[in-house]
């Protein structure tokens, strides 16, 4: 749930948004080259920002703002490649076999769940699971692969599927 700052975080805050705002927009228009993609990443930005409750200790605002503005930036990028790889599988099909908009709109958010589960893995973790999804290799020749123990796929394999089993919709748990 989300709590009101304290006053004076709220006042640095302000002084923030007033100051930087303008500045970061710009800054993300330039690398989007979107007018309206460069305000929602903005107002996301700040959002962050505020949730964070940083505003109060932050000593390079441009730097914090950058940081956490590239951060969403390369989600964003990351989610339209989803999207470009989504649709160019989907062009692919006979077009009695397309899914229907809902169906797909429900495939790209599953795309993003496991996206964002990926990237909550440490390197090893996440090519473990790959091998393991995608390629269907056994744990051992997964460890003869990555110069690891059987045992040590199955550690990374239990953090992956506990990753797995979070990033579900709380109604299909």
């Amino acid at each position: 749930m989300f709590t009101a700052p304290h006053p004076s975080a709220q006042d640095a805050f302000s002084h923030i948004y007033r100051d930087h705002h303008g500045w970061l927009l710009n800054w993300l228009w330039r690398k989007l080259g979107c007018r309206s993609g460069a305000a929602d990443l903005a107002q996301d930005t700040f959002t962050r920002v505020l949730t964070a409750d940083a505003a109060g200790s932050l000593r390079e605002p441009r730097a914090y703002l950058s940081r956490v503005a590239n951060n969403l930036l390369a989600n964003h990028w990351r989610h339209l490649g989803l999207e470009r790889e989504y649709l160019a599988a989907l062009a692919s099909q006979p077009e009695l076999l397309a899914p229907s908009p809902e169906e797909q709109a429900l495939m790209m958010e599953t795309l993003y769940r496991i996206d964002a589960m990926l990237q909550g893995l440490s390197d090893k973790a996440r090519q473990v699971f790959l091998m393991a999804q995608l390629e269907g290799l056994p744990y051992a020749a997964i460890g003869s692969r990555l110069g690891i123990s059987e045992r040590m796929v199955k550690k990374y394999m239990a953090q992956a599927m506990f990753e797995c089993a979070l990033a579900l919709p709380a109604d299909a748990a």
